[in-house]
Parts: C-alpha cells; structure tokens; sequence
C-alpha cells in the first residue's frame, strides 16, 4: 500500500510540475530581467529566480484574468492591451497604467511604421521552406539559386 501511495505521489508531483511549467514564465526569461536591474557582478540565487518567477506569473494571471472577464461581458474573444490597463486600474495598479499608455501608443506607432514600409517594395532577407522534405534557405530578391549540395536550383 506504500509504495503504491508513492507512486501515485510521485505521478502527481510530476503533474504538478508539467502545469507549473505551462502556468510560469520561463526562469531563463525572468532571469535575464532581473540581471539587467541588478550591477554586473550581482549573483541572484536559484530562490530567489524562483520566487520572482512565481510572484511575475501570478500578477500576469491576476491582470490577465480580470481583462479577460471585462471580453467575456463584452463578447470578445482577443484581449488587448486597453483591456489589460483597464483591468490594472480595476484592480488598483493605477499608477502604472500612465507609463504603459505611453508604452503602448508609441508600440502601436512602431508597428504601423514596420508594415508601412514594406508595401510598395521588396523586402531582403532570408526563407525558409521545406522542399522534398527538407529545410532550404531562398534569399528573397535573388530568386532560386543552385544548390551545390542536391546538384539542381532551389
């Protein structure tokens, strides 16, 4: 009876941590934030990395949450980031709703520049396709080019 208590115990842990992968933010990524906050030579334990991933996640779902209650009401399905600053102010985090106004008229100013400037000509750059089951490169604004390892143009 023991040992089937434990592995049910440990099945359970590792589903547990399957969800727990898919509910936090990457520990890599909240790493590297909390690095660029800190000086160079500053060590951050695993802990604390874990602790703030954890508390990051949590606030996420919390705002995330709220705005994606208001789209409900609404009818919605896609959350945008009005429905996010107006979810903070709801919870009580007006003070940094300003700054990401701010933040999010000139992203939106941005975006609409990028897809501006590529109508009207051809952008250069690398694609990639599968071909005969296998990943090529074909370098827009060059057309096909000879492949010297199949021997024929792609």
């Amino acid at each position: 009876m023991a040992d089937s208590d434990n592995e049910s115990g440990g099945h359970n842990n590792s589903e547990t941590s399957a969800r727990e992968q898919d509910r936090f933010l990457p520990i890599a990524n909240v790493s590297r934030i909390m690095k660029k906050a800190l000086p160079a030579n500053a060590k951050i334990s695993k802990d604390a990395k874990e602790t703030v991933q954890e508390c990051v996640s949590e606030f996420i779902s919390f705002i995330t949450g709220e705005a994606s209650d208001k789209c409900q009401r609404e009818k919605r399905k896609t959350i945008n980031g009005d429905d996010l600053l107006w979810a903070m102010t709801t919870l009580g985090f007006e003070e940094y709703v300003e700054p990401l106004k701010i933040y999010l008229q000139k992203y939106r100013e941005m975006e609409g520049e990028k897809s501006n400037m590529g109508k009207g000509r051809k952008r250069w750059g690398q694609r990639w396709f599968i071909r005969r089951g296998r990943w090529k490169r074909r370098w827009r604004g060059f057309g096909w080019r000879w492949s010297r390892s199949g021997g024929r143009w792609v």
